[in-house]
């Protein structure tokens, strides 16, 4: 029940995300970084309705079909498959550090203002400072 709640609940807020940005789309003149609340707005409340109409249909579906349901709960927790989504998140993460070093460097090269430059380069320093993280937490439990 609580989950049923909760798809409808983001949904709503996400409905109210979209008419608050394209409210203050209309009535505001844009000026400075406000310029973009609207649309950081209107972008998070279309995934918030999207993500909320989406367990909504999907808790209404394994309602009708509890048998479905039950074998895609079991096929989502098999071992089988949450070692090749393990492993493709490794390969993505593998591939990240060289897209993301390659696109800082061409951004710097272009002459691109510092701000946006640092933000990558904080960003890309938090990815690698959480994986060495999590590598020796591992490490220390295995």
């Amino acid at each position: 029940m609580k989950r049923k709640l909760l798809g409808y609940g983001v949904a709503a807020l996400g409905a109210l995300l979209v008419a608050a940005g394209l409210w203050l789309l209309r009535s505001t003149p844009a000026q400075g970084m406000l310029a973009a609340l609207p649309y950081v707005l209107i972008g998070a409340g279309c995934g918030a309705f999207g993500y909320g109409v989406g367990a909504a249909v999907n808790d209404a579906v394994a309602r009708k079909y509890p048998d479905i349901a039950r074998d895609k709960e079991i096929e989502e927790k098999d071992e089988r498959n949450v070692a090749i989504a393990n492993r493709a998140k490794a390969k993505a993460l593998d591939r990240m550090y060289y897209i993301f070093g390659a696109l800082m460097v061409a951004l710097a090269l272009m002459g691109t203002d510092m701000k946006v430059i640092l933000l990558l380069v904080v960003a890309y320093l938090f990815v690698a400072g959480s994986m060495v993280y999590y590598l020796c937490r591992y490490h220390k439990e295995m």
